[in-house]
């Protein structure tokens, strides 16, 4: 298992603990985050640093969703690249209706750190809920 696994492998942990410092700790200062093309998120893409992620993505979720988790099924470890498909779910708030969708991540490291972030996702699920 390389370093960049395990780290993802972490931080995963961290965002289902609630644990957001340890999240934004694996962070590259200068990461490039990129939610999916025709995602609702999207619209501010790319997110520039950590600041600019927890504020435009996690508290946006937080927001608009409880029990929000993504939840990883399988990492693809490709050393300074790891992939992760998952799902996520959680149930909208203002609506009531569940989300149950799948995701790729594509995580790139660099000196140790996450320098970018690519999602793929179910877009039509999420242009239904938000």
């Amino acid at each position: 298992m390389s370093a960049s696994l395990a780290v993802v492998q972490s931080l995963y942990a961290s965002f289902a603990a609630g644990n957001v410092p340890a999240v934004l700790a694996a962070f590259d200062p200068q990461i490039e985050w990129l939610e999916a093309e025709g995602n609702p998120l999207a619209g501010k893409n790319p997110y520039a640093g950590p600041e600019a992620v927890l504020h435009g993505v996690f508290l946006y979720l937080v927001e608009r969703f409880d029990d929000f988790a993504a939840t990883p099924v399988r990492h693809v470890d490709g050393g300074d690249t790891v992939v992760t498909e998952g799902r996520y779910t959680g149930t909208h708030k203002a609506t009531g209706a569940a989300l149950d969708a799948q995701f790729a991540h594509v995580w790139r490291f660099e000196d140790g750190k996450i320098a970018s972030f690519q999602q793929y996702t179910d877009t039509a699920q999420w242009a239904k809920l938000l």
